[in-house]
């Protein structure tokens, strides 16, 4: 679980240059709030919803305001890319995730690959576990869909991932879910093609894949259950 700092609520104006968002606060003042999320962020920024942010006060920030959540017809969505790893392994140190509960040692951002970083490397004994975490915000007609733009990154990864199989390590691909209204997860082929077929592959190779959602709410995130995925 990760409990959020105080939110402040408001009403989304608009997103731009990817990475601001202005917001209309209960007082009245419009206030530019840093959006942690390079995605299109499709199905979950739309103007005139009600927003969360966080309050910062360090002197080395440009933008005092994060934006955190956003309020959707059916569920509350976290838009922040930094949750989902840091998520997904206080969920597996407490065990939570039962595909992967048992290793010796977790870290993090671990060098591997072509000038690439694992998101989270398990190890037991001699035998290593490569988890890449992407985070999943768009749903739709309760389907959850990544990426929602078209990601080279995310096409390396897959690509590193069955090169790690292939050494004998085990590699997973888990998708962290922040909403709660999703019943499926499918690669968004409609969106980018290349990346959808890659994960079809990487699977086929012995890449696992794990889908899970949460439970959110303005107080707390916290992991939920697996979701079921469909290539």
């Amino acid at each position: 679980m990760i409990e959020w700092p105080k939110l402040i609520k408001g009403v989304l104006i608009k997103r731009y240059k990817r990475f601001i968002a202005d917001v209309k606060l209960g007082n009245g003042h419009t206030v530019s709030a840093l959006c942690p999320n390079t995605g299109s962020m499709k199905s979950c920024s739309d103007p005139g919803r009600t927003v969360y942010l966080s309050s910062h006060n360090r002197p080395d920030r440009k933008l005092k305001y994060t934006w955190e959540l956003i309020e959707m017809p059916t569920s509350l969505v976290g838009v922040n890319t930094g949750i989902p790893n840091k998520l997904v392994k206080k969920s597996i140190e407490a065990n939570l995730i039962r595909e992967l509960p048992d290793f010796d040692q977790i870290r993090s951002e671990v060098k591997y690959g072509e000038n690439s970083r694992i998101d989270i490397l398990l190890t037991k004994g001699s035998k290593k576990t490569f988890v890449e975490i992407k985070n999943c915000t768009l749903m739709e007609n309760g389907i959850c869909y990544f990426p929602d733009a078209v990601t080279s990154r995310g096409l390396k990864h897959l690509r590193e991932l069955q090169r790690e199989v292939q050494s004998g390590n085990r590699a997973v691909m888990f998708y962290l879910i922040q909403r709660m209204d999703v019943t499926l997860f499918e690669p968004a082929s409609h969106i980018d093609p290349a990346y959808s077929e890659e994960l079809k592959k990487a699977y086929e190779n012995g890449v696992e894949i794990l889908a899970y959602d949460v439970n959110i709410d303005t107080k707390k995130i916290s992991i939920n259950k697996p979701v079921p995925f469909k290539l």
